[in-house]
């Protein structure tokens, strides 16, 4: 939740019918068996109306200042609301920087698990009072985006001022078409000029990038109007309707090479374990059937309320490898050529041999970004700048810092001992330390192929 979705943009005050809706939707769906994180801005939206101050500061401390206060004021309020419900609630504040750290992460991440497992519902938001640029997520919509994934939510809302994403202005054509569905975010042409509020710092474009962070680890991501936080139990309903149906048909194709038991085992065998609850109602329709036949009854779900459905992809980047994606702050930038960008999409690690240039300031262990960029001429460490034009790849946790790999980029690994003095790692990074935007940021053993070609590369 925003905070324009939260506060009012003139008085400031907490906006309590929408805050009330939000409690009982989020309450009906901890009955109906679902789980519920509530990732929520608003601490300075609040502060600004209880110091009764007209616009948000731009002084940082002043901002931070408010966010210390406000932070207070809008957990007692969803605490008091939720009360009235019975149901208990949690803090939980976070930086990039609490993050950064694997360790930290998982610690963050077994804290919202065993949260969850309590029946707590986690309020979100980030830490305001202690963030500057260099450790910020930006927005919340990439905080919940991120808290998303260390979850492994089915589900991600995206809570706006309009209904859905529209082709183009629908305040200013009224021809926009509606954006129901998006299966590619690269293809996406949308209009996204919503820009954030004068208390908020999100807009269209925000959300539009964390569910692209969202549906890369395999969370299906819907964004809707925020004054209609009803409308969220009801797009729930409907897409656990399309799944059992999805479920129902991905059975019968398969009974005719194996019995309905085995369909269901194989059916079954990669859902989540929110599908699992599909998966029991349809046994119980299998065993009273006369003849063995698996065609579950299932009602036509109803039309939801208007919203866009961000497809999730099909091999989702799940933990340490999303995290070394979007959970840590690159420090710098290495720049590789075409060969090493094949030799990593084979499994192999990043060798110094493959390394152009380096831009930045980073120390070992660091995050970087991997761009590939084509060289003017072999062993040259100049390249093209605009055709091809350089592309980001990935990202990775770098064993040498940023003058280090300046001094031995292009040597052979054999080589790194002579140049240094020392030599800590034959690779710039690790395979496992490394992470694609796509499938092939899984490790597997390297390839006969990569492994040649590190050969060469090593002597």
């Amino acid at each position: 939740m925003s905070t324009s979705s939260i506060v009012d943009e003139k008085s400031h005050e907490p906006l309590l019918s929408i805050l009330s809706t939000i409690v009982e939707t989020a309450c009906k769906l901890q009955k109906d068996g679902h789980r519920v994180v509530i990732v929520s801005s608003g601490a300075i939206g609040v502060a600004l109306g209880y110091m009764q101050m007209e616009r948000r500061p731009k002084h940082l401390p002043q901002v931070q200042a408010l966010a210390a206060i406000g932070q207070c004021k809008l957990m007692s309020l969803w605490d008091q609301l939720f009360m009235h419900r019975r149901q208990p609630i949690a803090q939980i504040l976070l930086t990039r920087n609490d993050i950064a750290d694997r360790t930290q992460y998982l610690n963050a991440q077994n804290t919202f698990i065993e949260l969850i497992h309590m029946g707590v519902i986690p309020i979100v938001n980030e830490n305001d009072t202690l963030s500057v640029a260099e450790i910020k997520f930006g927005d919340n919509d990439t905080l919940s985006a991120i808290t998303a994934a260390m979850v492994q939510a089915d589900y991600l809302f995206l809570m706006t001022d309009v209904d859905c994403l529209y082709d183009s202005n629908p305040r200013t054509n009224p021809n926009a078409k509606a954006i129901e569905v998006v299966e590619d975010i690269g293809d996406l042409v949308a209009d996204v000029s919503s820009a954030g509020s004068s208390v908020g710092t999100g807009g269209m474009a925000t959300k539009i990038t964390a569910a692209r962070l969202a549906t890369s680890a395999g969370v299906t991501t819907i964004i809707t109007r925020s004054d209609k936080p009803g409308n969220i139990a009801n797009i729930v309903t409907y897409a656990e309707s399309k799944k059992a149906e999805e479920l129902a048909a991905k059975r019968s194709s398969r009974q005719g090479s194996t019995d309905g038991s085995d369909s269901l085992s194989n059916s079954t065998s990669n859902l989540t374990l929110e599908d699992s609850s599909l998966v029991k109602k349809a046994v119980v329709n299998e065993a009273s059937s006369t003849n063995g036949a698996v065609e579950p009854k299932l009602d036509e779900p109803s039309r939801p309320p208007l919203h866009t459905r961000f497809i999730p992809d099909l091999h989702p980047i799940r933990d340490r490898y999303f995290w070394l994606l979007y959970g840590l702050a690159p420090h710098g930038t290495v720049y590789i050529d075409k060969g090493a960008h094949r030799a990593l999409a084979d499994k192999a690690g990043l060798l110094p041999a493959g390394v152009v240039e380096v831009e930045g300031n980073f120390a070992q262990q660091e995050a970087v970004r991997i761009v590939v960029v084509q060289r003017k001429s072999r062993g040259s460490f100049e390249f093209e700048k605009e055709d091809p034009a350089p592309f980001e790849v990935g990202r990775a946790l770098v064993n040498y810092s940023a003058a280090e790999i300046k001094r031995i980029r292009g040597v052979k690994s054999t080589e790194i001992h002579g140049v240094l003095g020392y030599a800590d790692s034959e690779y710039i990074a690790l395979r496992e330390n490394i992470a694609f935007g796509n499938r092939q940021s899984r490790p597997t053993t390297p390839s006969r192929m990569s492994m040649s070609h590190e050969a060469e590369q090593r002597h």
